[in-house]
Parts: structure tokens; C-alpha cells; sequence
């Protein structure tokens, strides 16, 4: 009796250990089960270099969205984001989307700067304006060749 006492408890520990584990594995991946939360929308740019699936989306500093997915719009030569953004935050259609960096060599995110329009967008809308990452590389150039004070 008391041997299988002992079974069942380890037995339950280890269950119990599994669940915690999933759950954390879910928390920390940032995976959602429920996608009812969040609301897409569609950015072109001429320019991401640098910025990745998964990115933070951030408005005023908070982090309000990722970045689900990145293609090539092959019809204007142009890169284009899909990012999920939270329900509870609203944007207008003269939100300015641009990709900034945290730090000087770190990560790449988009950053929303609202606007002061009444058309509010909507799940799969697109956002006009946008503003490409800093060329470091390019302002480096100049600098050293010279041509950044012409």
C-alpha cells in the first residue's frame, strides 16, 4: 500500500512539473492560443534591413505588437511588414510607421508615431507613411569622404 502511495505522488509531481513546463515554454515563446487580442495591419517600406519576424512593435515606448510576417511586394519593388497590434490600442490612417533601432547595433523594431486623423484603421489596412532604418553605413561614408558637410 504504502509503495504505490509513494507511485501515484511522484507520478502527480511529475504531471504537475509537465504543465508548468508547457505553460512556460507558451509564456516565454510569447505564443497565443487565442488570437482574438490583436488586429493586423500592413506597412510598405523602401528599406528593413535588419528588422525580423517577431520584432517589437511599439508606440510612445510600450510594446503594443510583433511583427508576424515580411515579404518582398513584388509589384512596387518594395518591402512589406504584416504586424499584429493590440486591440485596445487605435490608430489612425496618418499613423507614421518607421523602423528604428534599439541602441546603437541592436535589435530592429517599428516604431508608431500617432496622428490626429478620425479614420480609424481597421484589421488588414494599410499604413501610408512610413520611414526606412537609418543608413549608418551610408552617413559613415559620407563622413569619412568628406561630402557630409556639402
Amino acid at each position: 500500500m504504502k509503495k504505490v502511495s509513494v507511485e501515484t505522488s511522484v507520478g502527480v509531481f511529475v504531471f504537475i512539473g509537465l504543465i508548468c513546463v508547457a505553460y512556460m515554454a507558451i509564456k516565454l515563446g510569447k505564443m497565443e492560443w487565442f488570437g482574438d487580442d490583436y488586429y493586423f495591419l500592413n506597412a510598405r517600406f523602401t528599406s528593413i534591413s535588419g528588422l525580423k519576424t517577431g520584432a517589437q512593435v511599439d508606440l510612445a515606448g510600450v510594446d503594443v505588437g510583433q511583427v508576424t510576417d515580411i515579404w518582398l511586394d513584388n509589384k512596387r519593388q518594395m518591402a512589406a511588414v504584416r504586424m499584429k497590434i493590440k486591440k485596445e490600442v487605435t490608430l489612425t490612417d496618418d499613423v507614421i510607421a518607421s523602423v528604428k533601432t534599439s541602441g546603437l547595433i541592436g535589435d530592429k523594431y517599428i516604431s508608431l508615431t500617432p496622428g490626429g486623423s478620425d479614420r480609424v484603421l481597421k484589421s488588414g489596412d494599410m499604413i501610408i507613411e512610413t520611414e526606412p532604418p537609418l543608413d549608418i553605413e551610408a552617413l559613415v561614408s559620407k563622413y569619412v569622404f568628406g561630402s557630409a558637410g556639402k
